[in-house]
C-alpha cells in the first residue's frame, strides 16, 4: 500500500478555506463531521489549522462541500461566503433566500475563479474605486442624481449614452459583472469582498433594458454603501427605503443624464419646427439603451414633454417591438454572456501558456471539455499566430509602429 503524502502548505490557510466552504454549503460543524465520519473535535482542529489534512480527507471535503480540490488549495485568504452576506438582507424572505442559495454559490465561484485566473496570468483587475458617498442630509432622489453627475464626471463620460455598461464598469472601475440565471423576481445581487472587490450578478432572464437598469442600480449600492450586500427584488417594497430610492434615482440619471437628454430633445424640436413625436421618443430610448416606458416617464419628470404621455401611449396598445420594426431599429440583444470578455481571454491565455489544463479550462469557461476544445480551435488566427512566437498578452502589449 502506498504511503499517503501529507499535503504541503499552510494548514491554517487551508483550515480557514474549509471553514468558509462548509458555511457556504450550509453545513454546521456537527452535520459536516457526521457526513465525513469525523469527530466534531477533529473537524474543529482542522478548521483552526491545528491538524493537517490528508489527501484522501481533502477529497472527501471537496465532494461534500461541492468544491474542487484545486479551489480548496488555492493560496490566499478564503472569501467570506456570499450566501451569508446576502441572506442577511433577506431576513423577511426565507423562501427567496433559499431559492437564491444555489445561484449565490455559483456567483461566488465565478468571482473567485476570475480572481484565480488573474493570479495565474499575473494580470490583476485594476481598481478605480472612489470613496463611498454618504447620503446623509439630502433627499435620496437628490443624492442619487448628484452621485450620478459626479460619477459621470469622474469617468469622463460627458452627457452621452453608455453603449456597453458592463465593459465600462469592469475596465474603468474594476468591478466583476456576471449575468446569471436567477429567479424571475430577482433583478440583481451585489456583494463586496476586500480581496475580490465589488461583484455584481444580473438576471440574464430579464430584457436588455432591465438588465442595464439593474446593473446601474447595483453600481449605486457599490458607490454609496459597498460594505452592505444587496439583493434587488422586483415589487418587493410598498414604500422604498432611502437606499433603494437613491439607487433608483442614480440608475436613471447615470443612464440618461438630464442635461444630455434635454439638449437632444431640444435639437429634435428645433430641427422639426417644435414637433417632438413618439417616434422620436422610441429612437432616443434606443439611443440611451433604456425602455421606452422608463424614457418617456423620465421625460415627463424633466418636464420635457407633457405629463401623461406614457399613459396615452400605453392606452393605444403600443408595442415596443412593433415600433422598433417600423422605425428600422435593431432589437436589443436577447442575452448577455455569462462571462466577461476579459475573463474568457485570461482563461484562453492561461491555457495556451500551459498554466491551465484542458480540464481546468473547461471548468473556468463553464463548459465540457469538448466545447472547451472547440472554443480553443475557433479562437482568432491572430491569437494563434501570437502564441506561435510567444505570449498573447505580451504580443498585445507591443507598440504599434
Amino acid at each position: 500500500m502506498n504511503e499517503v503524502t501529507v499535503l504541503e502548505g499552510e494548514p491554517r490557510e487551508l483550515g480557514a478555506r474549509l471553514r468558509e466552504a462548509r458555511k457556504a454549503a450550509g453545513f454546521t460543524q456537527e452535520t459536516a463531521a457526521d457526513q465525513l465520519g469525523l469527530a466534531r473535535t477533529t473537524l474543529v482542529a482542522v478548521e483552526k489549522g491545528d491538524r493537517r489534512v490528508q489527501p484522501p480527507e481533502l477529497i472527501q471535503f471537496a465532494a461534500l462541500y461541492r468544491r474542487s480540490v484545486n479551489e480548496l488549495l488555492r493560496p490566499g485568504k478564503p472569501v467570506s461566503p456570499f450566501t451569508v452576506q446576502l441572506r442577511a438582507t433577506l431576513t423577511n424572505d426565507e423562501g427567496i433566500a433559499q431559492a437564491l442559495d444555489a445561484p449565490t454559490w455559483a456567483f461566488q465561484q465565478l468571482c473567485e475563479d476570475y480572481f484565480e485566473l488573474e493570479r495565474l496570468c499575473g494580470a490583476p483587475l485594476a481598481r478605480n474605486y472612489p470613496a463611498e458617498r454618504s447620503i446623509a442630509g439630502s433627499p435620496p432622489e437628490t443624492a442619487g442624481e448628484d452621485l450620478a453627475v459626479r460619477e459621470r464626471l469622474r469617468l469622463g463620460l460627458g452627457d452621452g449614452p453608455i453603449p456597453n455598461l458592463r465593459l465600462l464598469l469592469e475596465q474603468d472601475v474594476g468591478l466583476r459583472v456576471f449575468f446569471l440565471d436567477l429567479p424571475s423576481d430577482i433583478a440583481a445581487m451585489f456583494s463586496y469582498d476586500p480581496q475580490l472587490g465589488g461583484c455584481i450578478a444580473v438576471n440574464s432572464r430579464h430584457p436588455y433594458e432591465r438588465r442595464r437598469q439593474s446593473l446601474a442600480h447595483e453600481y449605486a449600492h457599490f458607490l454609496s454603501s459597498r460594505h452592505r450586500a444587496d439583493v434587488t427584488i422586483l415589487r418587493r417594497y410598498r414604500r422604498y427605503p432611502d437606499h433603494e430610492r437613491l439607487a433608483n434615482s442614480f440608475a436613471r440619471s447615470f443612464l440618461v443624464p438630464a442635461d444630455g437628454v434635454a439638449r437632444r430633445v431640444n435639437e429634435v424640436k428645433s430641427a422639426k419646427a417644435g414637433k417632438f413625436t413618439y417616434a422620436d421618443i422610441c429612437t432616443l430610448a434606443y439611443y440611451y439603451g433604456v425602455s421606452i416606458e422608463a424614457f418617456t416617464r423620465h421625460l415627463e419628470d424633466l418636464k420635457l414633454i407633457s405629463a401623461g404621455a406614457w399613459q396615452k401611449l400605453k392606452a393605444s396598445n403600443f408595442k415596443a417591438s412593433e415600433a422598433r420594426a417600423l422605425l428600422g431599429i435593431a432589437a436589443p440583444p436577447a442575452v448577455d454572456d455569462l462571462l466577461p470578455p476579459r475573463y474568457r481571454f485570461l482563461a484562453l491565455d492561461g491555457y495556451r501558456n500551459g498554466k491551465l489544463t484542458e480540464s481546468q479550462l473547461a471548468h473556468f469557461l463553464r463548459v465540457d471539455r469538448m466545447e472547451a476544445r472547440r472554443i480553443v480551435d475557433e479562437s482568432s488566427p491572430s491569437w494563434n499566430d501570437a502564441h506561435a512566437t510567444g505570449n498573447a498578452t505580451n504580443a498585445l502589449d507591443e507598440s504599434v509602429e
